[in-house]
């Protein structure tokens, strides 16, 4: 099936309908929406919610198609990829609240770990400046950032061996300074 028939066949499908336009669709680009959601959620939940309104995006969007410009995968992967930005972007401006019975049943505890964990981050962002600065750089967009090793060789223009051996030199220099490797804490944290 060509690609302007398709598009024409999905939206006509949509409009009257047609549960085979929108089953053809979900068999021929589902694994694609769906391994890009799994990827960028936080959870099978979150992802499958956006899977949903990925599909409702292309069904409202099907006539901006341009077979000349992109192909239906890229057509729909990238408006995969700007939904799923979205939700992460509006995820991350959401405060981070703790329930109201937290707060009522044990405050001393939850200020005791937060305390503590701004203590440990503060000796983790020391131990960082230890490092060589790629090792630096690798670690705060792996840690901080979430990009996978590939996505900072192509950011860094690196091979991706040369990142994943930073990381982890960057790592055990970190797992050193801090002390955890004489302490027995090594084994409870893995990189």
């Amino acid at each position: 099936m060509d690609s302007i028939f398709w598009v024409k066949t999905f939206l006509n499908g949509f409009e009257e309908g047609d549960k085979s336009a929108v089953e053809e669709c979900l068999d021929k680009f589902g694994g694609l929406v769906w391994s890009l959601a799994r990827r960028m959620c936080p959870n099978t939940d979150d992802a499958e919610d956006a899977v949903q309104e990925i599909f409702i995006d292309v069904w409202k969007n099907a006539a901006r198609f341009d077979e000349v410009q992109a192909s239906e995968a890229t057509f729909i992967a990238m408006i995969a990829r700007r939904r799923l930005i979205d939700r992460l972007r509006k995820n991350q401006r959401q405060p981070n609240v703790d329930s109201f019975e937290d707060i009522l049943v044990e405050p001393s505890k939850n200020s005791n770990e937060m305390m503590q964990t701004s203590i440990e981050a503060k000796q983790a962002a020391e131990a960082l400046k230890h490092l060589r600065p790629e090792q630096r750089q690798i670690l705060q967009l792996s840690i901080v950032q979430g990009f996978s090793h590939q996505e900072i060789a192509n950011a860094l223009d690196m091979p991706l061996g040369t990142v994943k051996t930073h990381a982890r030199r960057g790592i055990l220099q970190v797992r050193e300074v801090l002390g955890l490797e004489s302490s027995g804490m090594a084994k409870e944290v893995k990189a």
